[in-house]
């Protein structure tokens, strides 16, 4: 995910600094936007609330996602892996790394509002990063959304030390665009709910893969070969999850699918020879980097990767010639 500020989470000066936002400039109404109609209110009452220590708003925030989804987990087990003493605070690749340690993927939102109201609606709290301050004073600050009303045209949240913080849409929405619409939801890893976007959620999984937290990607794909069968992104996550766990029946299967949903994709017929080549089955490999390299012209990024996978091939044929 993109580079941020660092986020100072704050508690001393909170009421002070969100004063000075109820009065300072005008912010669009967001309920008056997304009208009437679509969303009326919604209120997850039974969110568990832990009131922050000072300077430690990233781990109470993250226990209430967590212990809402399931994993009951109290903030002091979360400081050490979270708080920053230099930064007085957590920053949100910490807070991700974390949610993935307990086996939680956390999703993040669409920047828009519309988004936010659709989790709740859902039954999903979400976690959202804030500056309570000003521009030339930044007051970063993690707390939780558990609800909103139309009516009265504002968002509840946990914040802080405040179990039921009521925060007009208007103030809301200007501390939420500081924190660049920041906002995540943890998904458990074997079911995806209907208002997940494909891409980001696949781009979210590549993520996990590449952190090495094997077992969890692994979970989280077969839910999306599931969910999307004819996505090939889908079947190349399986297949590359099993391959690394040394499930290599389990890989070829997911490897071949791909091939099936997606004849042409070289990085699957690539993968496909590699494994066969473990299994020293070198002639079906070589079929298959030949026709993988078909056409590729020279400055082709999957150049390098075939040559690689090339030069396997040939160590493989001189151990089946032994």
């Amino acid at each position: 995910m993109p580079s941020r500020r660092a986020p100072r989470p704050i508690v001393r000066f909170a009421g002070a600094l969100l004063s000075a936002v109820l009065v300072s400039g005008c912010a669009t109404d967001p309920f008056g936007a997304i009208g009437q109609s679509q969303f009326s209110s919604a209120e997850l009452e039974d969110t568990v609330f832990f009131p922050q220590e000072a300077y430690q708003c990233g781990p109470a925030a993250l226990a209430t996602l967590l212990s809402s989804a399931g994993v009951p987990v109290e903030p002091g087990a979360l400081t050490p892996q979270l708080y920053i003493p230099e930064r007085g605070g957590s920053l949100q690749s910490e807070m991700i790394a974390a949610a993935r340690r307990y086996q939680r993927l956390p999703y993040e939102i669409d920047t828009d509002f519309s988004s936010l109201l659709a989790e709740l609606d859902a039954g999903r709290p979400v976690l959202v990063l804030q500056n309570l301050g000003v521009s030339f004073a930044p007051a970063w600050h993690y707390a939780v959304v558990i609800g909103y009303s139309t009516t009265q045209r504002e968002l509840v949240l946990r914040s802080g030390t405040t179990r039921r913080l009521a925060m007009s849409g208007r103030t809301f929405l200007r501390t939420w665009k500081r924190g660049d619409y920041w906002g995540i939801v943890l998904l458990e890893p074997d079911g995806i709910p209907p208002t997940i976007d494909k891409r980001r959620f696949l781009r979210m999984l590549a993520a996990v893969e590449g952190s090495g937290q094997l077992e969890l990607a692994r979970a989280a794909y077969a839910a999306a070969t599931e969910r999307w069968p004819e996505e090939p992104l889908a079947w190349l996550g399986t297949g590359n999850t099993y391959f690394a766990l040394g499930d290599l029946d389990a890989a070829e299967k997911a490897y071949r699918q791909l091939l099936v949903v997606q004849p042409a994709d070289i990085v699957g017929m690539n993968n496909l020879a590699s494994l066969l080549i473990a299994r020293s089955s070198c002639s079906e490999a070589a079929e298959l980097i030949a026709t993988a390299q078909l056409g590729l012209d020279d400055n082709s990024p999957f150049n390098a990767i075939l040559e690689e996978s090339a030069r396997e091939l040939a160590a493989c044929h001189l151990v089946d010639q032994q």
